[in-house]
């Protein structure tokens, strides 16, 4: 591919506090800040395409979460328990990042339906329940995002494409009754969570699978999805984790694979005029830098399905 250098056609969200403060992890907390720097040093992104979220609040929050989840994020009344099963260190340092992710996944759906596509730096902590956290998620941001913008009026209906190895549980138990979201998840069938959740869609991927395989089951579920629902909205939770070299993930992708896995979902996306807007979500590269090579890729990939450019580059 030829390689050009232009911003992205749509608007970035992302805070210069967003890392979070996790020390030696296997979540990569510093892959935030890593990916803006990325993003910019290739001329992708600038302060013209990159706006800075306002943190989430207490009520935006229980829109999703329960009153006593809450207390325990805010006031610090968490239980050792609870700390376990997130599996992350809490702190109000860490707490008050996760509240920017969810403000900025807030800001990217409202932009995305202004400029028909939004990007953030962040969010998509996809195992987080409405009343406990999960699996290193705390915070629903984009049950939080969806929530808001269907309570305000803004849209009538979502679909939350999750294309990371691990399903998204936490997204199918708080929308389990709602049926202004539907909720599709394609995963690893053998890896976390151990208890699956129904979501409206599930798609289980078996061991090893590779490009082709998982491709062909993407193009299937997505015409499915598309069905069975007419977004206003689609929440593309954009883990990269199904990567062949992932440490958590036991997939077989490629670079080239997973960034077709990506310009798919927002093909799929556009060609139903449906805003679409990209969160994160997990990412556990062997290499660091495999990592930020897969997260800019899913922002390019947005851009060529976007101008419909099929030649769009891969930032090496």
């Amino acid at each position: 591919m030829s390689i050009s250098v232009a911003l992205l056609p749509f608007p970035c969200v992302y805070h210069p506090q967003s890392d979070l403060p996790l020390g030696e992890h296997v979540f990569p907390g510093r892959k935030y800040s890593a990916l803006a720097g990325r993003l910019r040093d290739g001329g992708y992104l600038d302060d013209e395409n990159c706006l800075s979220p306002n943190p989430a609040c207490r009520e935006d929050l229980l829109r999703v979460h329960t009153p006593a989840w809450v207390k325990a994020l805010l006031d610090g009344t968490i239980t050792y328990e609870e700390v376990l099963r997130l599996e992350i260190p809490y702190s109000r340092p860490l707490v008050d990042i996760c509240l920017l992710h969810a403000g900025g996944t807030l800001l990217a759906a409202e932009e995305a339906l202004s400029n028909g596509c939004c990007f953030h730096l962040g969010g998509g902590f996809h195992h987080a329940f409405a009343g406990h956290g999960e699996g290193f998620c705390a915070i629903h941001d984009v049950a939080v995002a969806l929530r808001t913008l269907l309570d305000a009026g803004k849209i009538r209906s979502a679909l939350v494409v999750d294309t990371d190895v691990h399903q998204g549980n936490g997204t199918a138990a708080i929308f389990a009754e709602d049926r202004r979201v539907f909720t599709f998840s394609i995963h690893q069938e053998n890896n976390y969570p151990a208890v699956k959740q129904q979501s409206d869609l599930d798609v289980g991927v078996s061991d090893g699978a590779g490009d082709e395989e998982y491709l062909a089951l993407l193009d299937a579920a997505l015409e499915q999805c598309f069905s069975l629902c007419q977004p206003d909205l689609v929440a593309y939770v954009a883990g990269s984790d199904p990567y062949r070299q992932d440490k958590l993930g036991g997939l077989n992708l490629s670079i080239e694979g997973m960034y077709e896995r990506d310009r798919k979902v927002a093909a799929a996306a556009f060609g139903r005029r449906a805003a679409i807007f990209a969160t994160l979500a997990g990412g556990y590269a062997v290499t660091f830098d495999d990592t930020l090579t897969l997260h800019a890729n899913t922002a390019l990939a947005l851009a060529a399905a976007m101008t419909q450019s099929p030649d769009a580059s891969l930032p090496r």
